[in-house]
């Protein structure tokens, strides 16, 4: 990855220089420099992906499997955020200028700039570790995504709507607690963990709960936190706590009454 000379153009995407080959994103006028463009949905990162899709050998099946597919939709996703933030539109967010922003990739490498100034590899290599592990959040969340819509048990619980899971994918909670499930219900399949959350946006109070599954299983392990809006059944940070033997359907025939 190589940046052209001021003044200096690129008519190649990509070619080899010293022996080395190069991507030219962004200048040099070539053909992933959107600085001819006047497009507010154009930016390096879109010719980019754009030309990678175009050009790169795990495009060109189109029987492509199910990881590659998601991994395309989480990197599509991705991009649609950069080409924002490269044309500022976060002057549109809700409360621009509130603090939790500054913890937005782009503003933490501002503040890595002033930490390390003139270290390019620094930032670099930062940025990369940064963007897989977004990318593995994007990838979960699409999976998440899924099985809300395809494997989620909704039902009516007594402080609102409320959904259960039985699936390893422990994002399906936050997702469903932000798409307004009031309570949300996961059940590990391989470790028979149970955890249930209510949203902090309604008011809910598990301690019932929490009574009645205890009488129902006395033998497992149940936490109630002292928000009394978490219920759980087993942490991998405590390896002493004793999984449920309830199945899902009896949990949430506790949550309906």
């Amino acid at each position: 990855l190589e940046g052209s000379r001021p003044g200096s153009s690129v008519s190649n995407a990509i070619e080899e220089v010293k022996g080395n080959e190069v991507i030219h994103v962004d200048t040099g006028l070539g053909p992933l420099d959107h600085h001819q463009t006047f497009s507010d949905k154009v930016c390096g990162a879109t010719l980019t992906w754009d030309y990678v899709r175009e050009h790169g050998q795990m495009f060109e099946n189109e029987s492509t499997s199910d990881k590659i597919q998601n991994r395309e939709q989480a990197i599509s996703r991705m991009i649609n955020i950069v080409v924002a933030d490269d044309h500022f539109k976060q002057v549109f967010y809700p409360d621009p200028n509130a603090d939790h922003y500054e913890f937005m990739l782009t503003d933490i490498l501002d503040g890595l700039k002033i930490q390390k100034p003139g270290q390019d590899s620094a930032y670099i290599e930062f940025t990369n570790q940064a963007l897989d592990a977004i990318l593995h959040n994007f990838e979960n969340k699409i999976w998440a995504e899924k099985e809300i819509e395809e494997n989620g048990k909704k039902f009516e619980s007594r402080w609102g709507k409320a959904i259960a899971f039985e699936t390893i994918n422990d994002d399906v909670v936050k997702i469903s607690q932000k798409m307004g499930y009031a309570i949300v219900v996961r059940k590990d399949p391989r470790k028979g963990y149970v955890r249930i959350k209510a949203s902090p946006a309604v008011d809910v109070d598990l301690t019932p709960v929490y009574e009645q599954l205890k009488k129902m299983d006395p033998e497992a392990t149940w936490f109630l936190h002292v928000g009394k809006r978490m219920l759980l059944n087993g942490t991998p940070k405590n390896p002493k706590m004793i999984p449920t033997k309830l199945k899902l359907e009896e949990i949430i025939s506790v949550l309906k009454k």
